[in-house]
């Protein structure tokens, strides 16, 4: 049984052909640059990587170049459409109105469009690819797996603005959280690696990458999370501002000239690492910097790793206490000196880290827990993909 999971953004498409039996992709790729001027589709499969450069007006031509390469004689992993049972479909925002993935119909469609204005950068790119594979693949099942949804267990207390009531009632303005996928990946991959029940487990999930969250998960439940009615709340990212006094908006207006959705571009784009280090928002670029006496990198990299500990803390209380943290991603699997940031002085919540384990690479789930540490410390490689093709298999295949 195989599922393609389909991650569509707004002039990208990502995907993945997963063999359910093996739980590993057969194939995987991504469209860049589709409706822009040099194009190209990055195909990997039976250990080769072919790169197809050719115009992609829209996404409807992208995911008919996806299915072509994962057919073709040459560079393929199948013989034929047939052997996609299931599409899985990435898709940004639920709202209220779904706490789980579902079945993708006209009416679940239809509900999904209607909350495009909550997440107008994503959601419109989700449905384009949702709809350029129902166009091509009419009769295969897919299946909407919903960024938001893991976060549905918070409790009103947690997801709530202190806004007049009128404004949640009105116009879904609440804490909604993302990167859902990814936390409940590593939450159950770390409850299954500590041998314990998900119900006994207090774990802190920080999903750390160019766009960044942290999740309390109380007895495998989602009981708060950092980012919030969009993504761009929370720490500070690659160049997401965070969190923010909302004052500031109508300061810049009044101080520069910008309209509110110039400044909001502003806060999403050119704020965060960037915004402070005037370096960049990778990493690695960061690091280099720092290391050769960089001042504003430094501080951006302070500035990073002190958001996400005062939010292991801030959990860690929410939850009354902590069993395990967690961290996954871009940064969280691969940077150790932002590890070592994030937990220097979390000793008294019983978290500290072997520093030579810390600095090791392993690509598996790795324990970097210090010896006599009583909060096991993790890092474990994200899955989200997988966590879309199960739910897809379960809801389209019953299996």
């Amino acid at each position: 049984m195989k599922i393609l999971v389909i991650n569509a953004g707004s002039s990208s498409l990502k995907y993945q052909l997963i063999d359910m039996e093996t739980e590993k992709a057969v194939a995987k790729g991504g469209c860049e640059r589709i409706g822009i001027e040099g194009s190209f589709l990055k195909h990997k499969a039976n250990g080769k990587e072919i790169v197809i450069e050719t115009p992609m007006p829209d996404h409807k031509v992208a995911v008919k170049l996806v299915l072509d390469a994962l057919v073709d004689k040459e560079h393929g992993a199948i013989s034929s459409m047939k052997e996609i049972d299931a599409v899985g479909h990435r898709v940004v925002h639920s709202g209220e109105d779904f706490d789980k993935s579902v079945l993708i119909t006209p009416e679940v469609l239809e509900t999904i469009a209607s909350n495009a204005e909550l997440a107008p950068l994503h959601q419109p790119a989700n449905i384009t690819g949702i709809n350029a594979c129902r166009a091509i693949m009419p009769s295969t099942p897919m299946v909407a797996v919903f960024d938001t949804a893991f976060h549905s267990t918070m409790p009103d207390y947690a997801y709530m603005y202190a806004v007049p009531y009128e404004a949640y009632k009105n116009y879904k303005i609440r804490r909604y959280g993302f990167h859902g996928s990814s936390h409940l990946f590593v939450s159950d991959e770390a409850a299954k690696y500590l041998g314990k029940p998900k119900s006994q487990l207090k774990i802190v999930t920080c999903h750390l990458g160019n766009g960044s969250s942290i999740s309390a998960v109380d007895c495998g439940k989602c009981v708060d999370t950092s980012m919030g009615f969009t993504p761009l709340a929370g720490v500070p990212m690659g160049t997401r501002s965070g969190d923010i006094d909302p004052a500031v908006v109508e300061f810049l207006e009044t101080k520069t000239g910008m309209t509110t959705a110039e400044v909001i571009n502003y806060l999403n784009k050119k704020s965060g690492m960037m915004g402070i280090s005037g370096v960049s928002s990778d990493f690695r670029d960061l690091s280099a910097a720092s290391a050769s006496g960089n001042d504003r990198a430094r501080l951006a990299l302070d500035m990073f790793a002190y958001s996400t500990k005062k939010y292991v803390g801030a959990y860690a209380a929410a939850m009354g206490g902590i069993d395990c943290l967690v961290f996954t991603a871009g940064i969280g699997e691969n940077d150790s000196f932002i590890r070592e940031k994030v937990t220097d002085g979390l000793g008294f919540l019983g978290i500290s880290i072997d520093k030579q384990e810390n600095a090791r690479r392993t690509g598996d789930i790795h324990d970097i827990t210090a010896a006599g540490g009583k909060v096991r410390v993790l890092v474990i490689p994200t899955n989200e993909e997988l966590v879309i093709a199960r739910d897809t298999a379960r809801l389209a295949l019953g299996k």
